[in-house]
Protein backbone atom coordinates (compact mmCIF):
# COMPACT_ATOMS: atom_id res chain seq x y z
CA UNK A 1 0.00 0.00 0.00
CA UNK A 2 2.79 2.65 1.07
CA UNK A 3 4.13 2.08 -2.67
CA UNK A 4 0.88 2.91 -4.40
CA UNK A 5 0.47 6.21 -2.18
CA UNK A 6 3.59 7.30 -2.64
CA UNK A 7 3.03 6.86 -6.03
CA UNK A 8 -0.04 8.99 -5.97
CA UNK A 9 1.55 11.57 -3.63
CA UNK A 10 4.27 12.13 -6.53
CA UNK A 11 1.53 12.43 -9.35
CA UNK A 12 -0.22 15.03 -7.28
CA UNK A 13 2.86 17.19 -7.27
CA UNK A 14 3.63 15.82 -4.04
CA UNK A 15 7.49 15.36 -3.39
CA UNK A 16 7.59 12.35 -1.29
CA UNK A 17 10.16 10.46 0.69
CA UNK A 18 9.58 7.02 1.04
CA UNK A 19 11.02 5.12 4.15
CA UNK A 20 11.18 1.52 5.38
CA UNK A 21 13.58 -1.03 6.30
CA UNK A 22 13.32 -3.33 2.87
CA UNK A 23 16.08 -1.28 1.43
CA UNK A 24 15.93 -2.42 -1.80
CA UNK A 25 11.93 -2.48 -2.83
CA UNK A 26 12.45 1.06 -1.60
CA UNK A 27 15.06 2.01 -3.61
CA UNK A 28 13.06 0.52 -6.88
CA UNK A 29 9.72 2.57 -5.87
CA UNK A 30 11.68 5.85 -5.36
CA UNK A 31 13.71 5.39 -8.89
CA UNK A 32 10.14 4.05 -10.74
CA UNK A 33 8.65 7.21 -9.41
CA UNK A 34 11.68 9.50 -10.41
CA UNK A 35 11.46 8.02 -14.27
CA UNK A 36 7.77 8.85 -14.63
CA UNK A 37 8.34 12.41 -13.82
CA UNK A 38 7.27 12.74 -10.37
CA UNK A 39 10.01 13.55 -7.40
CA UNK A 40 11.09 11.03 -4.60
CA UNK A 41 13.63 9.44 -2.57
CA UNK A 42 14.02 6.36 -0.16
CA UNK A 43 15.68 6.52 3.44
CA UNK A 44 15.68 3.48 5.47
CA UNK A 45 13.76 3.96 8.57
CA UNK A 46 13.26 1.94 12.12
CA UNK A 47 9.43 2.98 12.97
CA UNK A 48 10.06 1.75 16.46
CA UNK A 49 13.52 3.84 16.61
CA UNK A 50 12.60 7.38 18.01
CA UNK A 51 16.23 8.54 16.86
CA UNK A 52 15.80 7.64 13.44
CA UNK A 53 12.64 9.27 13.29
CA UNK A 54 14.54 12.32 14.71
CA UNK A 55 17.17 11.91 11.96
CA UNK A 56 14.72 11.39 9.33
CA UNK A 57 11.97 14.17 9.72
CA UNK A 58 15.55 16.41 10.53
CA UNK A 59 17.19 15.65 7.25
CA UNK A 60 13.70 16.31 5.43
CA UNK A 61 13.59 19.77 7.06
CA UNK A 62 17.27 20.19 5.66
CA UNK A 63 16.65 19.19 2.51
CA UNK A 64 12.99 20.92 1.48
CA UNK A 65 12.57 23.08 4.32
CA UNK A 66 9.44 21.98 5.75
CA UNK A 67 6.87 18.92 6.97
CA UNK A 68 3.81 18.73 5.76
CA UNK A 69 2.30 15.38 5.55
CA UNK A 70 3.21 12.25 7.73
CA UNK A 71 1.90 8.74 6.53
CA UNK A 72 2.19 6.25 9.39
CA UNK A 73 1.46 3.42 7.24
CA UNK A 74 4.13 0.43 8.57
CA UNK A 75 2.49 -2.84 9.53
CA UNK A 76 3.24 -6.04 10.29
CA UNK A 77 1.47 -9.32 11.41
CA UNK A 78 2.50 -11.29 14.12
CA UNK A 79 3.11 -14.58 12.10
CA UNK A 80 0.84 -17.32 13.12
CA UNK A 81 -3.12 -17.57 13.33
CA UNK A 82 -4.45 -19.22 16.48
CA UNK A 83 -5.68 -19.35 19.72
CA UNK A 84 -4.72 -16.17 21.87
CA UNK A 85 -3.22 -18.59 24.44
CA UNK A 86 -0.50 -19.75 21.31
CA UNK A 87 0.89 -16.17 21.10
CA UNK A 88 4.34 -15.20 23.05
CA UNK A 89 5.38 -12.38 25.03
CA UNK A 90 7.62 -11.65 22.10
CA UNK A 91 4.97 -11.70 19.17
CA UNK A 92 2.86 -9.31 21.29
CA UNK A 93 5.92 -6.49 21.62
CA UNK A 94 7.14 -7.42 18.16
CA UNK A 95 4.06 -5.72 16.65
CA UNK A 96 2.85 -3.58 18.90
CA UNK A 97 6.48 -1.86 18.41
CA UNK A 98 5.80 -1.71 14.59
CA UNK A 99 2.11 -0.96 14.70
CA UNK A 100 1.47 1.30 17.25
CA UNK A 101 4.63 2.43 18.81
CA UNK A 102 5.94 3.58 15.25
CA UNK A 103 2.56 5.66 14.76
CA UNK A 104 3.18 7.58 18.28
CA UNK A 105 6.56 8.29 17.27
CA UNK A 106 5.99 9.76 13.64
CA UNK A 107 3.08 11.85 14.93
CA UNK A 108 4.81 12.72 17.57
CA UNK A 109 8.24 13.55 16.00
CA UNK A 110 6.45 14.81 12.47
CA UNK A 111 3.94 16.80 14.40
CA UNK A 112 7.07 19.08 16.37
CA UNK A 113 8.23 19.62 12.74
CA UNK A 114 5.11 21.23 11.48
CA UNK A 115 4.87 23.32 14.45
CA UNK A 116 8.91 24.51 13.29
CA UNK A 117 7.11 25.83 10.09
CA UNK A 118 3.89 27.24 10.89
CA UNK A 119 4.05 31.29 9.06
CA UNK A 120 1.31 33.36 8.14
CA UNK A 121 1.21 31.34 4.92
CA UNK A 122 2.09 28.00 5.85
CA UNK A 123 0.14 26.42 8.61
CA UNK A 124 -0.27 23.25 10.58
CA UNK A 125 -0.21 19.82 8.22
CA UNK A 126 -1.77 16.14 8.00
CA UNK A 127 -0.83 13.29 9.58
CA UNK A 128 -2.50 10.00 8.50
CA UNK A 129 -2.16 6.69 10.35
CA UNK A 130 -3.20 3.90 8.82
CA UNK A 131 -5.20 1.26 10.89
CA UNK A 132 -7.49 -1.88 10.04
CA UNK A 133 -11.10 -3.18 10.01
CA UNK A 134 -9.32 -5.14 12.65
CA UNK A 135 -9.07 -1.45 14.63
CA UNK A 136 -12.84 -1.49 14.88
CA UNK A 137 -13.85 -5.14 15.11
CA UNK A 138 -12.32 -8.48 16.41
CA UNK A 139 -9.91 -10.37 14.37
CA UNK A 140 -10.60 -14.21 13.95
CA UNK A 141 -7.23 -16.24 14.85
CA UNK A 142 -5.25 -13.01 15.96
CA UNK A 143 -3.88 -11.04 19.14
CA UNK A 144 -1.26 -8.57 19.05
CA UNK A 145 -2.60 -7.56 15.63
CA UNK A 146 -6.01 -5.76 16.79
CA UNK A 147 -4.57 -4.70 19.36
CA UNK A 148 -2.24 -2.57 17.65
CA UNK A 149 -4.65 -1.15 15.66
CA UNK A 150 -7.19 -0.57 17.94
CA UNK A 151 -4.33 1.35 19.70
CA UNK A 152 -3.78 3.68 16.49
CA UNK A 153 -7.39 4.25 16.22
CA UNK A 154 -7.87 5.61 20.04
CA UNK A 155 -4.41 7.43 19.71
CA UNK A 156 -5.15 9.15 16.94
CA UNK A 157 -8.36 10.85 18.47
CA UNK A 158 -6.39 11.84 21.27
CA UNK A 159 -3.48 13.09 19.33
CA UNK A 160 -6.53 14.80 16.63
CA UNK A 161 -7.93 16.80 20.26
CA UNK A 162 -4.22 17.92 21.41
CA UNK A 163 -3.13 19.14 18.21
CA UNK A 164 -6.01 20.54 16.61
CA UNK A 165 -5.00 24.24 18.35
CA UNK A 166 -1.92 24.42 16.00
CA UNK A 167 -4.27 23.13 13.14
CA UNK A 168 -2.60 19.43 12.77
CA UNK A 169 -4.94 17.69 11.35
CA UNK A 170 -4.81 13.36 12.64
CA UNK A 171 -6.98 11.18 11.19
CA UNK A 172 -7.21 7.21 10.86
CA UNK A 173 -7.70 4.96 7.76
CA UNK A 174 -9.17 1.71 8.00
CA UNK A 175 -8.70 -0.33 5.31
CA UNK A 176 -10.63 -3.63 4.69
CA UNK A 177 -8.78 -6.81 3.27
CA UNK A 178 -6.52 -5.52 0.25
CA UNK A 179 -4.67 -7.60 -2.02
CA UNK A 180 -1.37 -6.81 -1.12
CA UNK A 181 2.35 -9.24 -1.06
CA UNK A 182 1.86 -8.65 2.66
CA UNK A 183 -1.48 -10.30 2.33
CA UNK A 184 -0.23 -13.09 -0.05
CA UNK A 185 -0.47 -16.45 1.94
CA UNK A 186 -4.30 -15.57 2.22
CA UNK A 187 -4.90 -13.79 -1.27
CA UNK A 188 -2.87 -16.70 -3.04
CA UNK A 189 -5.43 -19.34 -2.13
CA UNK A 190 -8.33 -19.66 -3.72
CA UNK A 191 -10.68 -21.02 -1.00
CA UNK A 192 -9.22 -18.62 1.35
CA UNK A 193 -9.94 -15.61 -1.21
CA UNK A 194 -13.37 -16.93 -1.60
CA UNK A 195 -14.17 -16.56 1.73
CA UNK A 196 -12.68 -12.88 2.11
CA UNK A 197 -14.77 -11.94 -0.93
CA UNK A 198 -17.85 -13.39 0.61
CA UNK A 199 -17.43 -11.42 3.68
CA UNK A 200 -17.22 -8.11 1.46
CA UNK A 201 -20.38 -6.93 0.35
CA UNK A 202 -18.90 -5.21 -2.42
CA UNK A 203 -17.98 -8.29 -3.27
CA UNK A 204 -14.03 -7.63 -4.31
CA UNK A 205 -10.90 -7.58 -3.26
CA UNK A 206 -9.57 -4.15 -2.19
CA UNK A 207 -6.64 -2.89 -4.33
CA UNK A 208 -3.78 -1.00 -2.63
CA UNK A 209 -5.17 2.33 -4.75
CA UNK A 210 -8.49 2.13 -3.03
CA UNK A 211 -6.78 2.97 0.40
CA UNK A 212 -4.35 5.28 -1.65
CA UNK A 213 -7.34 7.39 -2.82
CA UNK A 214 -8.17 8.12 0.63
CA UNK A 215 -4.98 8.58 2.60
CA UNK A 216 -4.33 11.21 -0.54
CA UNK A 217 -7.84 13.24 0.17
CA UNK A 218 -6.74 13.30 3.83
CA UNK A 219 -3.65 14.89 3.04
CA UNK A 220 -5.01 17.79 0.87
CA UNK A 221 -6.76 21.24 1.26
CA UNK A 222 -9.86 19.31 0.72
CA UNK A 223 -10.44 17.34 3.96
CA UNK A 224 -9.39 20.63 6.42
CA UNK A 225 -12.27 19.99 8.26
CA UNK A 226 -11.60 16.56 8.92
CA UNK A 227 -9.63 15.31 12.17
CA UNK A 228 -9.81 12.38 14.54
CA UNK A 229 -12.25 10.49 11.71
CA UNK A 230 -12.02 7.36 11.38
CA UNK A 231 -11.87 7.35 7.27
CA UNK A 232 -12.88 3.14 6.36
CA UNK A 233 -12.55 1.96 3.24
CA UNK A 234 -13.64 -1.42 3.37
CA UNK A 235 -15.80 -3.01 0.99
CA UNK A 236 -18.85 -2.22 3.62
CA UNK A 237 -17.13 -5.02 5.93
CA UNK A 238 -17.86 -3.17 9.14
CA UNK A 239 -21.19 -2.14 7.87
CA UNK A 240 -22.87 -5.59 8.51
Amino acid sequence: MGAAEARLFAEQGATVVLTDVQDELGHKVAAEIAASGGVAVYRRLNVSDESEWEETVGWVEAQYGRLDVVVNNAGIFSGRMGRLSDYTEQDWDRVIAVNATGVFLGTKVGARSMRRTVTSEVRGGSIINVSSVYGLVGAPGEGPYPASKGAVRSFTKAAAVQLAPDNIRVNSVHPGFIDTPQAASLMDDPVERAALVERTPIGRIGTSEDVAWGIVYLASDESTYMTGAEFIIDGGITAQ
